[in-house]
């Protein structure tokens, strides 16, 4: 089959179940990772001929895509914040909006340490002399996509990451090895934790925070495949990991320490309220691309 062909043949085979923008990401993805082959040679290149063993490797694919199991998982991999991340049913698939979450966060250090004085940590810090390096705690990495991107494309700052998922927790060291970058992993259990390590310059955290109310807006392809362990939340207690990270961050940030959240689109009032009750200070709620509440930033001291 040549590749002109079998563009036709994958849009036919999935047309039913995706809709023709999301085919065409699928059929870019894919020929990139089987074919080596760009965007452009679908029209540089339409009888590219597609070897028999390479063929019925596609159809089997495409036959997985047909049970809705998402393509990330199939190849094994993603890009997030222009990096490379290994993903498996261990691990979430990185989100658009946490690139935003990422971006956030680096925008805010950038500044900080461009100012001619550090006001993170306890002391304050000429720029004239050594900057004191800052750390960073990411709560839940699943892939470790937020403190392996930060650590990738921040300067002068210690990253550290925490989950309960012991088989997550292996996928995210195998990232920062990809991505040539020094983190400090820690297996636990937020909610029961009753200290941090030490003090910390910046908390990030996204958390589970969708109710399980919301699984009627979930896509099958992720209600089927990804873990739920690592998305659902109780519907009488939906705020329950940004209580317990809220209270250790009163203890654990630094002073000027900062504390982002990625949070649950329909609750940014009530999650903000609840920063506001335990003594947070210039809570910001910010929205994503689509329009929806989608990440805070906040401090315990003014």
């Amino acid at each position: 089959m040549i590749l002109k062909e079998f563009k036709t043949f994958f849009s036919d085979e999935l047309s039913d179940i995706y809709p023709k923008t999301e085919i065409d990401s699928f059929f870019f993805l894919l020929i990139e990772d089987k074919l080596n082959l760009q965007r452009i040679d679908t029209v540089l290149k339409p009888d590219f001929l597609i070897n028999e063993t390479v063929l019925l490797e596609l159809k089997s694919i495409i036959n997985r895509l047909q049970k809705e199991e998402p393509l990330q998982y199939i190849l094994g991999e993603t890009e997030f914040y222009g990096l490379p991340f290994k993903v498996n049913k261990n691990t979430l698939i990185p989100r658009p909006e946490t690139e935003e979450l990422v971006e956030w966060i680096i925008q805010e250090v950038t500044k900080r340490q461009s100012d001619k004085v550090v006001k993170f940590n306890t002391d304050v810090i000429s720029t004239k002399n050594k900057e004191k390096s800052l750390s960073i705690l990411d709560i839940g990495t699943g892939t470790g996509c937020i403190p392996i991107s930060l650590a990738k494309n921040l300067k002068n700052v210690t990253v550290s990451t925490i989950d309960v998922s012991s088989e997550a927790l292996k996928t995210a060291k195998q990232n920062a090895i990809l991505n040539n970058v020094d983190i400090s992993f820690l297996e636990m259990d937020i909610l029961v934790a009753e200290k941090l390590p030490q003090q910390y310059d910046i908390i990030v955290s996204n958390p589970p925070y969708v109710r399980e109310l919301e699984k009627v807006e979930i896509k099958n392809n992720v209600l089927e495949n990804e873990p739920h362990l690592a998305l659902f939340v109780d519907d009488e207690n939906p705020l329950i990991f940004y209580s317990k990270i809220a209270d250790l961050a009163k203890t654990y940030l630094a002073k000027n320490g900062l504390l982002f959240f990625e949070i649950n689109q329909y609750l940014g009032k009530e999650t903000k309220e609840m920063l506001n009750q335990k003594g947070f200070k210039n809570i910001e709620l910010k929205k994503d691309l689509f329009g929806n509440d989608r990440m805070t930033k906040t401090r315990i001291n003014t």
